[in-house]
């Protein structure tokens, strides 16, 4: 029995289908909640623990605060004591912003922008050498010593290199008593009226004093004045001119090039930012990529004439003003638009591909008189640019796209910052050089910078740098050593971007909290799981308690306490059926436990399917870390590409393969990652992705508004003889939209009332009871059932219900054949578990007709799924490559890998120490390859 002293207590727990639950949780421990997906876990661990925890924080505001943060509502529990504050790492995936990094989300890149405006060495960016910066007084004692016995002039520049007259200018200094200026290198009397050539560029200086320097205080004082005054005129720059030789030398407080006088501000850390107006580079604003057009998108067969569509964007000729244009055009120009378009002479496809003004006199036939008209193209490509650029409607910037290359910024190579922040090095190295770095190289650098820093920049760097180093480390740490500081974070997985946020966590070293976790192993290797827990163990030992939600087995033997929530899903759980040590948990008779102690287990098939003998060859992919890829994927097969995390496995298949599919099939527009070519595509007729990106969670969308089957749904009772007589359509039966749903609570169900700076309260609207439809609508009735009675049935209820109706059966039943049954068809997404709405995904997809001949692709399907739903998973799974589909799987479980028929594995290491194929072949001959890191946990796997 544990201590209650040192325990969260929780009584009474019953949000979503939590029993009533007492549970003691040990503090500062590693605690693992497992049990089946849907079981009730998450809402043990996130809408109790941590909604209580929140709450409790946002009491701790005024009411005056409050009423602006939205109160957050108690979660349904009597009592939780011994609460520390709550942190959550929960799936939810990073911002999808452009500007969002690896550098940004860490903090890392924010320490390097101060390490660079307070440590960076200046380079000039026109001759490469040091900048300098003086003092006042320095320069007094640098042009003394330079300049002792010589005539010289004491400039402060005002103008550089621009067009204008300058009248108001030279009007302007005039008045402030100075007598001279140096206008493009001769100086000159200040006239009255004086003005220059306003089309050419200028230098102007104004001459702020000429003296003869000597050793005295006097000449000292006054040519102390005057470096003052120039400073002020020429905004901390100045020039003198040696009168005998006309030499110029330059001296400036900020920093300055010695040769060619280029001068920079002084740096702040929002120089290095290209999130800031005053570091990003102006072409891009700060994003690294611009969109440039593409003649050949354009144009993308030149033997075709303007008529038969030889322009892309404008297709075959239509009776409008943009093609009587270019028959003017061709006019002039002396070509016919039935010409073919490599004949077009150069200039004319100047003008219609780029725009300009022509003078055309035109005859009319019917007047028989010529008229002379100005008219202005803008030019095709032109058009499109300024569409993309300016247009406010997607659809308008997606089509403009199509006929566009996103490139790198020419004018930052895309670093993404202006030239002048490139030009800080600290050991030969520019902020960009170190964002393109992966984590581990980052690492070594930093740890070896100590020997290449100078004394003052040690002084400057040291805590900065023992910051970025310890950082560095917790990413390396949970895996994520072949990620780079310029990652744009909407590319990372879903696993990947909670590991950096745990990394983060570990940083900052917090004491006395409560971390929750929602299954931080998925999309991670099992051999760097190992890390993982001990990152997780570091967290326990500083002093925090850890509540993990987990399937992995390695998880479940390491933690200190688990607690196992079942029998089943859904309704059917929601109690605690086991808690304990590790050791003790083997002991019961649960689902968990029978398959940690190998009473159950997912059988190894006895042999490999042979599949139809037909293949899909890639060849030559080079997309990110790949190194000249080329696989061969048999079709009618199992297929698991595995290996480590960063291996190069979703460039592989979700950026290189799927697009090239389903540009072919369905005319997708994501372009691939580069490769040579795709042999085979005539042996299968559709593919469908299965991806990572989480299912619409609004109240108002439900497993049957996702899964479609509702629409089905609407029409059958549409064609109940009672509907017709009413004249009902679809519309009637839908609770989104007004006409059928109960006005009242505008088809939710609930009504909420508004408690100001309380959390909102949800009660059952008095008008519909909460059935969400008005009453003639529940007079429509199919077998004896209204609408809100079909959604209020669970799945396995409407299998039976509908199986006369092939329509809604064949959705319905692959709901349940991925093993969720139990849920009902009207449950809001909100409530669904991370396990359930991935496999509501998979069940709308995998509902669709499949022709014996479709290509799979499923992207980690177990995330989320204990060990018995990954058996019926892949049942299902199994079913459907039985009729002769082909099913590929990116997969880390060994569950699914050790079933697989044929099996690609990408290593040896991630990032640049990744891309290569390093065996392929049945799980018996993988294991047989030494390399892999796969292949040893894999043998273990079939040991068993």
């Amino acid at each position: 029995m544990l201590e209650t002293d040192n325990t969260i207590e929780v009584l009474g727990a019953r949000v979503h289908n939590l029993k009533n639950i007492d549970i003691n949780i040990p503090r500062e421990k590693l605690v693992v909640i497992t049990g089946l997906s849907g079981s009730g876990k998450s809402s043990l661990a996130f809408d109790t623990i941590y909604a209580e925890g929140q709450r409790r924080y946002i009491e701790t505001f005024s009411a005056y605060a409050r009423q602006f943060l939205g109160g957050l509502e108690r979660p349904d529990v009597d009592k939780i004591d011994g609460l520390s504050p709550v942190i959550a790492i929960e799936q939810k995936t990073t911002s999808k912003s452009p500007r969002s990094t690896v550098g940004t989300i860490t903090e890392i890149y924010d320490f390097l922008r101060l390490l660079f405006a307070r440590g960076g060495e200046a380079y000039s960016y026109v001759t490469g050498e040091k900048m300098v910066s003086y003092s006042d007084e320095q320069i007094k004692d640098l042009i003394i010593q330079n300049f002792t016995g010589k005539r010289i002039n004491i400039l402060a520049p005002i103008i550089r290199a621009r067009k204008g007259h300058y009248a108001e200018l030279f009007q302007q200094i005039t008045k402030q008593g100075f007598l001279k200026v140096r206008v493009n290198g001769e100086v000159q009397d200040l006239l009255p009226g004086m003005r220059l050539d306003r089309y050419k560029t200028h230098d102007i200086e104004i001459v702020i004093d000429r003296m003869v320097i000597e050793h005295n205080e006097d000449n000292e004082k006054r040519l102390a004045e005057s470096i003052k005054t120039a400073m002020y005129h020429g905004e901390n720059v100045l020039m003198i001119l040696d009168q005998d030789t006309n030499e110029v030398r330059y001296f400036s407080r900020n920093l300055m090039c010695p040769t060619s006088g280029i001068s920079y501000q002084n740096p702040e850390p929002n120089l290095f930012s290209f999130n800031s107006p005053k570091g990003a580079c102006e072409e891009c604003k700060g994003l690294g990529t611009v969109h440039e057009i593409n003649l050949k998108k354009i144009i993308p067969n030149p033997k075709l004439s303007i008529k038969n569509g030889g322009f892309a964007p404008l297709g075959e000729y239509k009776s409008s003003w943009i093609f009587k244009q270019l028959e003017i055009i061709g006019e002039k120009f002396g070509f016919a638009i039935t010409d073919a378009i490599e004949s077009i002479p150069e200039e004319a496809m100047q003008i219609i591909l780029n725009g300009g003004k022509e003078k055309f006199t035109v005859e009319s036939k019917t007047l028989g008189i010529t008229k002379e008209y100005k008219i202005e193209f803008e030019g095709i490509s032109h058009f499109i640019k300024n569409q993309y650029d300016e247009s406010n409607s997607t659809s308008i910037k997606r089509w403009a796209k199509e006929f566009m290359d996103e490139i790198d910024c020419p004018d930052c190579h895309g670093s993404r910052l202006k030239k002048e922040a490139m030009y800080f090095r600290i050991n030969e190295k520019n902020i960009f050089d170190l964002s393109t770095m992966d984590i581990s190289d980052l690492s070594v650098w930093f740890d070896e910078l100590d020997q290449h820093l100078s004394e003052k920049q040690t002084i400057i760097a040291s805590e900065i740098v023992k910051e970025i180093k310890d950082r560095l480390r917790f990413l390396v740490n949970v895996g994520l050593n072949y990620l780079s500081m310029n990652r744009s974070s909407k590319s990372l997985s879903g696993g990947e971007a909670q590991r950096i946020r745990l990394a983060t966590q570990i940083g900052s070293q917090l004491v006395g909290v409560l971390y929750i976790l929602d299954e931080p192993s998925i999309g991670l290797h099992q051999r760097d799981n190992e890390k993982l827990i001990h990152s997780l163990e570091q967290l326990r030992d500083i002093g925090n308690s850890v509540l993990v939600v987990e399937h992995d087995k390695d998880m479940i033997e390491r933690a200190d306490y688990v607690i196992d929530i079942g029998p089943k899903a859904g309704k059917f759980g929601g109690q605690i059926i086991s808690k304990g040590t590790p050791k003790e948990l083997l002991n019961e008779h649960t689902i968990t436990a029978m398959y940690l102690n190998g009473e159950m287990k997912i059988e190894v098939p006895k042999k490999r399917r042979e599949g139809n003998g037909k293949f899909l060859k890639l060849t030559g992919a080079t997309g990110n870390n790949l190194k000249n890829v080329s696989i061969e994927l048999p079709l009618g097969k199992l297929i698991c590409v595995t290996g480590v995390s960063g291996s190069g496995k979703s460039t592989l298949i979700n950026e290189t393969l799927y697009p090239i599919l389903n540009a072919y099939y369905f005319n997708g527009v994501k372009k691939p990652q580069p490769y040579k070519k795709i042999e085979g595509l005539e042996h299968i007729d559709k593919v469908i992705d299965i991806d990572q990106s989480p299912i619409g969670r609004t109240p108002r969308s439900n497993p049957a508004t996702y899964t479609d089957v509702f629409s089905e749904i609407r029409s059958l009772y549409t064609q109940t003889p009672e509907a017709m007589i009413r004249g009902y359509k679809a519309g009637r039966f839908s609770f989104n939209v007004s006409g059928g749903r109960c006005e009242t609570c505008e088809g939710s169900g609930v009504r909420t009332i508004e408690m100001s700076f309380l959390p909102d309260v949800y009660v059952e609207c008095e008008t519909c009871q909460g059935k969400r439809f008005n009453r003639e609508t529940l007079e429509i009735r199919y077998k004896g059932k209204s609408i809100s009675d079909v959604l209020n049935m669970t799945v396995d209820e409407a299998v039976i219900f509908f199986e006369n109706i092939p329509k809604i059966y064949r959705k319905v039943k692959t709901i349940q054949d991925v093993g969720l049954g139990y849920i009902t068809l009207g449950q809001q997404s909100t409530t669904l578990s991370g396990g359930e709405a991935q496999r509501i995904k998979l069940a709308t997809e995998l509902s669709k007709k499949d022709t014996g001949n479709t290509f799979y692709i499923m992207d980690e399907p177990t995330t989320g799924l204990h060990f018995e739903d990954i058996r019926v998973l892949m049942d299902v799974i199994n079913k459907l490559v039985d009729k002769g589909n082909t099913i590929l799987i990116i997969e880390h479980n060994m569950d699914v890998i050790k079933l697989a028929d044929h099996i690609i594995d990408v290593g040896p290491e991630g990032g640049k120490g990744g891309g290569q194929i390093l065996c392929v072949g049945t799980p018996e001959e993988i294991i047989k390859n030494k390399k892999s890191y796969t292949a040893q946990f894999l043998k273990k796997e079939l040991k068993d």
